[in-house]
């Protein structure tokens, strides 16, 4: 983890989609990091109760007008870019709605960005680029064949920052994040989509009865247990690698994309096991068919964060993920008592009940 010494100045760092999932928990890691995050959200998929630690400004990023005021009335320094659309399933159906986004108005924004002189940008990629692992870990210099148009976004959208810099001197890192999961270590936010697709909230709510059973998708695959095995990493490590990419631009850090994930992966149903452990409740489950393009394995190979940033992950045990998970969970939920949590300077978990 970067040991980076807290800024004397509060530079004002413009974060598109920063009242979304990572977006607004990459804002508290700026604040405490001495930067001011503006938020720039239209709340299609944000939430107003995620804005707590900065300026907000309501708007879309296909505004270029807005973006530039925002720039200059907030004298912003640097961007760090979520706004997108990340539905993998949509994208097949409605790959208009993802170019148009994902591309197009990164388009804008980089414009906005340039006529305004502002030249550092890190940008929310995906390991969805990649498209079918050939090999595990998936470095870097694994080719970058997108299976769905959501990930063909993103590899056109880190393309764009490529010619971006040869062209205006852009400074870029565009993190490629795997499986994000987890919520904010002191509760404050957690992980709301709608529609929500992701595994461990899923299951949380059908743990509570929310839901009446959690769909698996393959028990065929070639794994230790024959369901997918994904790595996953704390929404608090994807946060502080924000901070610590930005900073390495600040410092004439040289433009890179760059892997985040543990090196570690976990099955669909260590996932379940470990959710029912935390949380002393069965979560029902069926067995549905593979769904298409779902690899059996997805595991990152992150060496060149650690080496570039200075960081490794000290949230990502699947223990602490899913602890912090079900305490956002609980707490929204009325008829679940709320988990008591600590976590001790080694960033170990206490109070979780065994199950």
């Amino acid at each position: 983890m970067s040991h980076a010494p807290q800024k004397k100045t509060r530079d004002a760092v413009l974060v598109t989609g920063g009242a979304g999932y990572i977006g607004s928990h990459t804002c508290k890691a700026l604040a405490r990091a001495g930067y001011v995050p503006i938020t720039y959200d239209n709340f299609v998929h944000g939430h107003r109760w995620a804005v707590r630690w900065g300026p907000l400004v309501e708007g879309d990023i296909c505004d270029r007008q807005l973006l530039e005021w925002a720039i200059k009335e907030h004298a912003v320094k640097a961007v760090i870019h979520f706004a997108g659309y990340a539905y993998v399933g949509e994208s097949m159906s409605r790959p208009a709605k993802y170019f148009e986004n994902n591309v197009a108005n990164t388009l804008t924004l980089l414009e906005a960005m340039r006529i305004c002189g502002v030249h550092d940008i890190v940008f929310s990629s995906t390991c969805a680029t990649y498209g079918m692992p050939l090999q595990l870990p998936i470095t870097e210099d694994h080719p970058q064949e997108p299976i769905n148009p959501y990930g063909e976004s993103k590899r056109v959208a880190e393309k764009m920052l490529h010619w971006w810099g040869k062209a205006h001197g852009l400074r870029w890192t565009a993190l490629r994040y795997f499986n994000a999961a987890g919520a904010d270590l002191e509760g404050d936010i957690g992980e709301d989509h709608r529609p929500e697709t992701h595994l461990i909230p899923l299951a949380l709510a059908s743990a509570t009865g929310d839901r009446d059973v959690l769909d698996i998708y393959g028990s065929d695959y070639p794994t230790h247990d024959g369901t997918a095995v994904r790595d996953y990493i704390h929404v608090a490590d994807l946060a502080s690698a924000h901070v610590a990419a930005l900073r390495r631009l600040e410092g004439g850090g040289e433009s890179t994309a760059m892997n985040l994930g543990t090196g570690k992966g976990y099955s669909v149903r260590e996932v379940i096991t470990m959710i029912e452990r935390v949380s002393g409740r069965k979560v029902p489950i069926r067995q549905a068919a593979r769904r298409a393009g779902d690899p059996p394995m997805l595991v990152a190979g992150a060496h060149l964060a650690h080496e570039l940033l200075g960081w490794q992950p000290q949230h990502s045990s699947l223990e602490t993920i899913i602890a912090t998970a079900w305490r956002w969970h609980a707490a929204r939920h009325e008829k679940v008592q709320v988990p008591v949590l600590s976590f001790t300077r080694q960033h170990s978990l206490t109070g979780v009940p065994a199950g």
